[in-house]
């Protein structure tokens, strides 16, 4: 079996990095990091010319109709470059909830503004420290309204809408909620990323539009997106492993490079095989969503713990094998390691998807 991507498919990802590496992704990433923007505006808007946001959409609701294999490979190059934009909240997560569980007048009015950038969404989830779950859940939707409070929403305070999960009397799903709609309150949460904004977002009484899901889809949506973070992730480590080889073999002590030093030799070695064996987990995972294989959760969980493992090695060591400067903070090594930690844990830790991998195996073993 063939896990590669196609030849178009890797145009497609020369053509995203090329794109990226013009635009100084990295440079405009530190520059939000620094100053008061929630994000690069400007990388934003041409991130949606380039018609990355249309790329699952399909084409009846103005996206380009594009497979997940391009999104991934899309994803993969975003990761690599740091990019300062809401792309994973409003593609992997809000435009993926109105695609399977919208009914047809939802998708009329909110795919073709997500296609075409006109509205940002935002995946609200997370209500304390610990793990949502289908019993702690307590924002509840009553009679077209939804109250209660979400925190540590990516790019909440910049999103012209959200997804939130929330109970009813049956069960747990998904809503949809405006931004703008009385009863929607947000405040901004600083977090170690500040190139990603947070934010906690209080609904009372807000408005709502009940999306047809139950708990279970809520897990698919997550599986769903947890494959595209694992190639975002899959790109920032591999961003980091470059680096750090780059640096070691220009940065020279006691008369020669310092890539010939074993330890390096060792670190590097080390952040390769990580990098690899995550990549051939994101495929893995690639295949089960482009396929809406039934081993989608066993994938999704497999790929998501490989790439946080991999891009925790390999950011790490980026500092390391920099040395001294690898902790200043004109060097972009930092950037990368904060990052990694707000990816890691952005649709829940790596703890909860290990959980999540031996549970989809165990019920596998079942079968």
């Amino acid at each position: 079996m063939n896990f590669e991507f196609s030849a178009d498919q890797m145009q497609l990802k020369d053509i995203a990095r090329k794109f990226l590496e013009k635009e100084e992704s990295v440079k405009r990433a530190r520059n939000v990091l620094e100053g008061e923007a929630s994000y690069d505006e400007d990388l934003w808007s041409k991130i949606i010319e380039m018609g990355f946001t249309a790329t699952s959409i399909p084409e009846e609701y103005g996206g380009l109709g594009l497979g997940y294999l391009e999104l991934c490979v899309i994803a993969e190059e975003l990761g690599r470059s740091l990019a300062p934009t809401p792309f994973s909240s409003s593609v992997y997560l809000a435009s993926e909830a109105v695609i399977n569980f919208g009914d047809d007048s939802t998708k009329q009015v909110y795919l073709p503004a997500l296609a075409a950038g006109e509205k940002i969404g935002a995946f609200a989830h997370t209500e304390s420290n610990t793990s949502p779950t289908e019993s702690n859940i307590e924002c509840s939707f009553s009679d077209g309204s939804l109250s209660g409070t979400k925190i540590a929403v990516v790019d909440g305070d910049i999103a012209g809408f959200y997804i939130v999960t929330a109970k009813n009397d049956s069960s747990v799903g998904l809503y949809l909620v405006d931004a703008s709609s009385d009863g929607v309150s947000i405040t901004a949460q600083p977090t170690l990323d500040p190139s990603r904004s947070h934010a906690a977002i209080t609904f009372s009484q807000a408005k709502a539009t009940e999306l047809k899901s139950d708990w279970s889809d809520v897990l698919n949506l997550l599986d769903r997106a947890a494959v595209l973070f694992s190639f975002e992730q899959l790109g920032g480590a591999e961003a980091c492993m470059d680096m750090a080889k780059e640096y070691a073999m220009g940065r020279y002590a006691f008369g020669r490079s310092i890539a010939s030093f074993q330890a390096i030799k060792h670190k590097l070695a080390d952040m390769f095989i990580a990098v690899e064996l995550a990549r051939s987990n994101c495929y893995y995972g690639a295949w089960a969503l482009s396929t809406d294989a039934p081993e989608l959760p066993t994938a999704a969980a497999t790929c998501r713990v490989s790439a946080s493992q991999a891009y925790h090695e390999c950011s790490k060591e980026n500092i390391q094998t920099h040395g001294g400067m690898g902790f200043t903070w004109e060097f972009d090594c930092h950037l990368y390691y904060r990052r990694c930690r707000q990816l890691a844990a952005n649709i829940g830790s790596q703890a909860i998807w290990k959980d999540k991998l031996i549970s989809s195996l165990e019920r596998a073993n079942q079968i």
